[in-house]
């Protein structure tokens, strides 16, 4: 060996262990190009990547140029990963301003092959890497899940997990829609939102049509592909559409947009994204159950509660209520009958608001109200807030039956006037709202009738005796 050609067999053996002490993609390659610049003395060098899609990169080149000079001489050397052509080497003025010499060549061959294999190392753990974050996501999403509290919540980190796995600029989930569309109901975006959630999807696009039948739609800009067709397609570029779909059927899409420019989806990243969107769909349908059994456990303990209430508390009540009025009959009840009275009519108030109290219990515990009865009662919760306290609320007659939809409205009306009105009265202690869906009128027309009594504005001397108290009364024909 000559003492020429053993400083550039070091450099050799340099750049080869160089090329394979790093894991990274990016920071392997960065060393093959560097490595050969320093192995030739080129004063550019260049790793062209065939392709671009594969691995997310396009091309590699030495710091502080952007272009290639104009060289007298080149050298181009093929990088080969397995049977697959991964891209080129260009190396250009190399120092001296001569030509590159054949073992110039020779010792970018070696490097190259020894590129072939690192990247081929980098492209396993930079893979088992990725699908170990998109596994720990979608273990995180199916957690949270299991978790959440409304549906809405749900949608919401499926959306934001998937679009930190993606390194995305938006995560968005889309639901159908009734004329066979789909709409956006939720995006997780770190910019501004504007105008995204509402955006549709029309029917008979080729992408829906995709969509529909199961299958992913991967998009390189959304700006310029004809298949995109909502109004917000011109803010992202490359995009994942992927089927939310479980048991058979179709959820939504969740949707995975770029900023327009930015690096197109590798086939890796589609197939893990692919993967997690089905993990997700089903951990979707698993939270759905778990809060159907939830609110299906809710149910079935407000009805037990209210039949105790009915079978024990109402029918002691009302057992009371028979003694004290059979005591009321009886010789020498006279001393005590103004007593006796007034023990009746509490206890028939207090039967009163229990059945009250019952039916507000059969009410569905979220969602609107079933109802007037049922909207009146959460007209009158909702007042408690502002008195302090909550009113009594008492029906007679066939409310839910009797009274059409249109008078139970302006009904609902004048009851939030009258309930605001009393919580801007001062002293007001209870309340007391009647609903009678059998009150005629004095010329004998059915009707129901609204009355909201207080006692505010007590006056008096020091017995307390005197109240005044306001009494707003309101009817309607049936």
């Amino acid at each position: 060996m000559s003492s020429r050609s053993a400083p550039r067999l070091t450099r050799l053996l340099e750049a080869v262990l160089e090329v394979g002490t790093d894991l990274d993609l990016r920071g392997t390659l960065q060393h093959v190009v560097d490595g050969a610049a320093e192995l030739t003395g080129a004063s550019w060098a260049e790793l062209a990547i065939a392709d671009p899609a594969r691995d997310g990169l396009a091309e590699i080149r030495t710091p502080g140029r952007d272009g290639a000079p104009e060289p007298a001489s080149r050298l181009r050397v093929p990088i080969h990963v397995g049977d697959e052509e991964f891209g080129e080497l260009r190396l250009a003025g190399r120092s001296g301003g001569g030509p590159f010499t054949a073992e110039d060549e020779q010792s970018v061959r070696v490097l190259a092959t020894q590129a072939g294999i690192a990247i081929g190392n980098a492209r396993l753990y930079e893979t088992a890497r990725r699908r170990e974050r998109w596994i720990e996501g979608a273990a995180a999403v199916t957690n949270a899940l299991l978790t959440e509290e409304s549906a809405g919540d749900a949608l919401t980190t499926v959306a934001e997990r998937a679009r930190l796995l993606a390194d995305a600029t938006a995560g968005v989930i889309l639901q159908p829609t009734a004329e066979g569309g789909m709409e956006i109901v939720t995006a997780s975006t770190p910019e501004d939102p504007d105008g995204i959630v509402g955006a549709t999807i029309a029917p008979g696009s080729p992408v829906l049509e995709q969509l529909l039948g199961g299958e992913p739609v991967f998009v390189t800009d959304s700006a310029t592909d004809p298949r995109m067709t909502t109004h917000v397609r011109h803010r992202f570029g490359p995009s994942m559409m992927l089927p939310l779909r479980a048991n058979g059927r179709l959820i939504g899409t969740l949707a995975l947009p770029r900023r327009r420019g930015d690096r197109p989806y590798t086939a890796v990243e589609g197939l893990l994204a692919t993967q997690f969107a089905s993990q997700a769909a089903l951990a979707l349908v698993l939270a759905d159950a778990r809060r159907g059994r939830e609110r299906l456990a809710v149910y079935e303990d407000r009805d037990r509660i209210a039949r105790d209430l009915h079978d024990l508390v109402v029918q002691r009540l009302f057992a009371t209520g028979m003694m004290l009025e059979s005591t009321q009959r009886r010789p020498g009840a006279d001393g005590v009958r103004d007593v006796l009275d007034r023990a009746v009519d509490e206890l028939r108030s207090t039967v009163r608001e229990v059945r009250t109290t019952i039916l507000a219990l059969r009410q569905p515990p979220a969602g609107p109200p079933t109802g007037l009865r049922g909207r009146v009662l959460r007209e009158t919760a909702s007042a408690a807030a502002l008195l302090g306290f909550p009113p009594s609320t008492h029906f007679t007659g066939a409310v839910d039956t009797r009274v059409p939809d249109r008078v139970g409205d302006r009904l609902l009306a004048a009851l939030r006037q009258a309930l605001s009105d009393t919580a801007g009265r001062p002293d007001v202690t209870r309340v007391e709202v009647v609903v009678d869906a059998s009150a005629a009128s004095p010329d004998g027309r059915d009707g129901v009738r609204l009355t909201v009594l207080d006692d505010g504005g007590r006056a008096g001397g020091a017995d307390g005796g005197g109240v005044a108290g306001t009494t707003f009364t309101w009817w309607a024909p049936l």
